[in-house]
């Protein structure tokens, strides 16, 4: 009987491994849905000295895209987020620029374009980690009382938005009378 404990105990691994590998990482869920989202300020990343702080997110609907020049995926999804930002004005897209180097952001964004109304730097992840942040690219979707409605990983792409983004976004966008 003794024997036997190492071989269950190497099964039960193996069916946690096994049931692991069948999940899509993509869908990991955040514990921020439906609730406020953090409080944050932080430097603007295009004008140093400026703080850019959770007020911002009061008001309106904002998309919120954490964002890094270095991750490719955040290139990828970039022409996208220009597309939404030039074609959906009542949206205010936020970027959170998240460990990565001033002047790295910023030759990326004169390069592609700006989509973001206004850039938060945390170079250290003081406060992407308050948000949840895994990596980059991850975009969330907040109406206008602050509340988090939506979490998306990885880049945002033209079914991305339309399938799940956007309902998302025009559900909670007030409707002009």
């Amino acid at each position: 009987m003794r024997a036997l404990i190492p071989l269950i105990i190497f099964l039960g691994m193996a069916a946690l491994l096994f049931y692991g590998l069948q999940l899509d990482p993509r869908k990991v869920p955040s514990p921020l849905i439906g609730k406020p989202a953090p409080m944050f300020e932080l430097e603007s990343l295009e004008e140093p000295g400026r703080l850019v702080s959770s007020d911002m997110l009061f008001g309106r609907v904002s998309l919120v895209n954490i964002w890094a020049s270095w991750c490719p995926s955040c290139r990828q999804e970039h022409g996208e987020l220009m597309v939404i930002a030039r074609d959906h004005p009542d949206l205010q897209v936020i970027g959170f620029n998240w460990k990565d180097t001033r002047p790295e952001a910023l030759r990326m964004l004169r390069q592609y374009g700006n989509p973001y109304v206004v850039s938060a730097y945390d170079p250290d992840n003081r406060y992407g980690l308050h948000w949840g942040v895994y990596g980059a690219p991850e975009t969330f979707i907040v109406d206008g009382e602050g509340i988090i409605r939506y979490k998306h990983i990885g880049p945002v792409d033209q079914t991305v938005w339309e399938t799940k983004i956007r309902p998302i976004v025009e559900k909670y966008t007030p409707k002009a009378s």
